[in-house]
């Protein structure tokens, strides 16, 4: 498990390999991803907005963005957290994600970015 803090929000990410299948004559790896982030601040906070960047080592990187996660726009009080799971599809069977959450603190009004760290995205078998 991969694990960060930022301004008092901590994101966990683990991650797993969901197996391949072919889609328009081509080779895909599925990988899924579980999130929770942790408001260990004492302040209330909203995440607003994700962004993403995927590498896969057979094409070029990914940006995502997009409103909340999964649909969602989660609250979070001190000591709550908010776990979700979500997947991307690779051309290889090596890959990585990271990124940020946009975030706002209710108590001061003021915008402010959490890091998800990178993690790695790899099957089993393309391991050494």
């Amino acid at each position: 498990m991969i694990q960060q803090v930022t301004r008092g929000i901590k994101i966990s990410v683990q991650t797993s390999f969901e197996g391949t299948f072919f889609k328009n004559y081509k080779m895909h790896f599925a990988f899924g991803y579980q999130i929770t982030i942790e408001n260990q601040s004492k302040d209330s906070v909203q995440l607003t907005s994700r962004h993403w960047k995927i590498f896969d080592a057979l094409n070029s990187t990914e940006l995502v963005e997009g409103e909340g996660v999964i649909g969602k726009k989660p609250v979070l009080k001190p000591g709550e957290s908010h776990t979700y799971q979500s997947g991307c599809l690779l051309a290889s069977p090596i890959g990585a994600m990271h990124g940020h959450y946009n975030m706002v603190n209710f108590t001061t009004t003021k915008k402010f970015r959490v890091f998800v760290p990178t993690f790695k995205l790899s099957a089993p078998f393309a391991l050494n």
